[in-house]
């Protein structure tokens, strides 16, 4: 544990751990939905901010902009640089080259493997065999995961590149998270603000659907992209990252393909293939490793 923080509340960073999944599987399936419908890749990215800056208004409002001014707004820029509008962006423009299997597992599996490796080099976290057999297994079922789309597109690693990119970026939001002691409203606030900047310029530069699509389909991405995607799932990796560091809170991502997978099954009829449930069987096990042992 870092020297001053809080007594780390591991049943409700796992509660905003397992919270987080869930918003982030119900966003990716409803983002596939618009994406098949109206609206565009720079569409989602913006109503995720905009939203998650009318969730987080009436907070800034009571507290002002103390604490983001205590940040400092050389330090705001760079977690918004890190996990704000590029991040998402940049998993959008992936897409356009790899299937969305590689997207589900390439980002977690970059970000549990990336948090390992800066975790240990920055603070010197001690971590057992048993953590590290644990994480190879999650890393391996992940990339096991994406193996059936791997001949589906042409130029898939191009994508693959850019996803794991993204995965680097937000493992170092994570990192910067702990290094400098931010706490999560904080974080979520300034990645937030900062992120609605460009909101305007990428309307003019980028193509759009927002015409064609109904106020129906733009309110409901508006609330999962948003309110949930935007605003909470930020918050509740934020937080869980303080508690428990950035190592075990990566442990979560590996849940997102399953999440994901399950999900994609009930909504969008797609079944994965035998080769994608040996992979999740993997990746539970794996995750169920580090678990075994107390930190």
């Amino acid at each position: 544990m870092v020297e001053g923080q809080e007594k780390p509340n591991r049943r409700l960073a796992l509660a905003a751990g397992l919270t987080m999944v869930a918003i982030t599987a119900v966003q990716f399936v409803a983002a596939r939905f618009s994406l098949r419908e109206h609206l565009t890749s720079a569409d989602i990215t913006s109503l995720r901010f905009s939203g998650a800056a009318l969730a987080f208004m009436p907070i800034v409002w009571r507290t002002g902009l103390a604490k983001m001014k205590t940040l400092g707004w050389q330090r705001a820029v760079v977690l918004a640089l890190l996990a704000g509008f590029p991040y998402p962006l940049i998993i959008n423009t992936g897409l356009t080259y790899a299937p969305a299997s590689h997207a589900a597992a390439i980002c977690p599996a970059s970000i549990v493997f990336f948090s390992f490796l800066f975790s240990h080099i920055v603070f010197r976290d001690a971590v057992s065999s048993l953590r590290v057999f644990g994480i190879m297994a999650i890393i391996g079922g992940l990339a096991l995961f994406a193996l059936p789309g791997n001949g589906d597109v042409g130029g898939a690693w191009r994508g693959d590149i850019l996803f794991a990119g993204s995965g680097i970026m937000f493992s170092t939001y994570a990192i910067l998270i702990r290094l400098w002691s931010v706490d999560a409203v904080t974080a979520t606030a300034a990645v937030i603000f900062l992120s609605c900047l460009p909101v305007p310029l990428v309307h003019v530069l980028a193509p759009t659907g927002l015409g064609a699509a109904s106020a129906g389909e733009i309110g409901v991405q508006l609330a999962i992209q948003g309110l949930l995607a935007g605003a909470a799932a930020i918050f509740l990796y934020s937080y869980a990252v303080r508690q428990l560091g950035p190592q075990i809170a990566s442990l979560f991502m590996p849940c997102i393909p399953i999440a994901t997978t399950l999900t994609g099954m009930m909504v969008l009829e797609e079944i994965p293939t035998p080769m994608q449930l040996i992979a999740i069987a993997i990746m539970i096990a794996g995750m169920a490793m580090p678990a075994l042992r107390k930190t």
